[in-house]
């Protein structure tokens, strides 16, 4: 039975994440108008926006994997330190791809310690059969941060675009008063393996290996997504009357994605959960395609995106707190940075990828562009069954 204390820890954790993430979609928001300033390829863009995942790749094996031997709570409020670093200095210095590739890297890797680092601050501090709900209420909580900072990154660049990244700078503070003031200091429930021998042993266990494979494919297809919604859209309003501007849509579909998550964990838990996490991933890997082939079409676009951030997340929580449960409690915190590690690896490539594939099918005013570009968000997730099922 959960207590009053546990409630509020979660709820704390919760409200610290979205504060921790106003600057995650800032660049997505503003990718049409910093592609048209800078004269950016598809490539390019992509590029900067994968750079965020990618920082968060390489600092996550170390930031995470130190919450087995410290307090998860110190490596978070040292890492909303470094976000708020790469946020504040993308308004101050970036004005190109490498300047703006490095700082995203930096934000990237402040979110790397603060994300999963907060869920291990949740599992060292909340026990009991209510966790698996807890952790899908602090993962859905992702995409709360997600379309928050969507929507006022589009409002803000009204006024002037770098405004957009000192909100994103502004954030992480709020997280590190509310984890100071608010989060009790405990002792880790990790063990004295080193981190890396600590995750390299992580992957001999074939659950674990299974879960990391299934996120991997999730977050190809959910970063990519996040990070080239608001050009589709763009596109899309070139075609016919889009009935919100293009970040304020985003925003919204990323908020329907929320219950998705909490509801597919709940049915996952009550049925085989590697089934129901199966048929998803084949559900929305067709979606990917017939939201690009409805690229033309605004009011079709808009409705096949809001069922597809459905499906999209419907499994994200039930892969965590699915990893979470076949998890050795002393190596929790390496386990949870290799299943972040190759997500975010994923979410670094994926954007790349689809800008690749936007530049090759005609550009960014091409309907089959984007219908392909779209559709190669989906592909891992198609099949990703097959190579789960061996």
């Amino acid at each position: 039975m959960a207590t009053t204390k546990d409630s509020n820890t979660v709820l704390l954790l919760c409200v610290a994440a979205i504060f921790s993430m106003t600057g995650f979609s800032t660049w997505p928001a503003l990718l049409p108008e910093l592609q048209a300033a800078w004269g950016l390829s598809g490539k390019e863009a992509g590029a900067i926006g994968g750079s965020y995942f990618a920082g968060y790749m390489l600092a996550v094996p170390i930031l995470s994997g130190l919450t087995d031997r410290i307090d998860a709570r110190r490596v978070y409020v040292g890492a909303c330190l470094l976000a708020s670093l790469g946020h504040f200095g993308f308004a101050l210095w970036a004005d190109d791809v490498v300047s703006a590739c490095l700082l995203q890297a930096i934000g990237g890797a402040g979110l790397a310690g603060t994300y999963m680092p907060g869920l291990k601050a949740l599992t060292d501090r909340v026990t009991g059969s209510r966790l698996p709900r807890f952790i899908a209420f602090y993962t859905s909580t992702f995409g709360i941060g997600a379309a928050l900072s969507y929507a006022c990154s589009g409002w803000l660049a009204l006024v002037d675009w770098r405004a957009a990244f000192v909100l994103g700078g502004l954030g992480p503070y709020v997280a590190i008063a509310l984890i100071l003031r608010g989060l009790a200091p405990v002792a880790p429930h990790g063990g004295h393996v080193p981190g890396v021998a600590a995750q390299i042993g992580a992957l001999k266990d074939r659950a674990v290996r299974g879960y990391v494979l299934g996120y991997a494919a999730h977050c190809w297809e959910l970063f990519g997504l996040r990070s080239w919604i608001v050009g589709l859209l763009a596109f899309a309003a070139t075609q016919g009357s889009l009935p919100l501007a293009p970040a304020t849509a985003a925003a919204l579909i990323n908020l329907v994605g929320i219950p998705a998550s909490i509801l597919g964990n709940e049915f996952a838990g009550r049925r085989d959960r590697r089934r129901t996490i199966l048929g998803i991933m084949l559900a929305s890997g067709v979606l990917a395609w017939a939201v690009g082939a409805a690229a033309s079409w605004p009011l079709l676009l808009l409705a096949l995106l809001v069922v597809y951030q459905v499906v999209v997340m419907a499994d994200s929580a039930a892969l965590t707190a699915g990893l979470v449960a076949v998890a050795d409690p002393a190596r929790r915190g390496a386990v949870m940075a290799v299943y972040s590690m190759a997500g975010f690896g994923a979410g670094f490539l994926s954007p790349l990828v689809a800008g690749a594939v936007l530049d090759a099918g005609g550009g960014n005013s091409s309907a089959l562009a984007w219908m392909l570009a779209t559709g190669s968000l989906g592909i891992w997730c198609l099949l990703a069954p097959l190579a789960l099922r061996r």
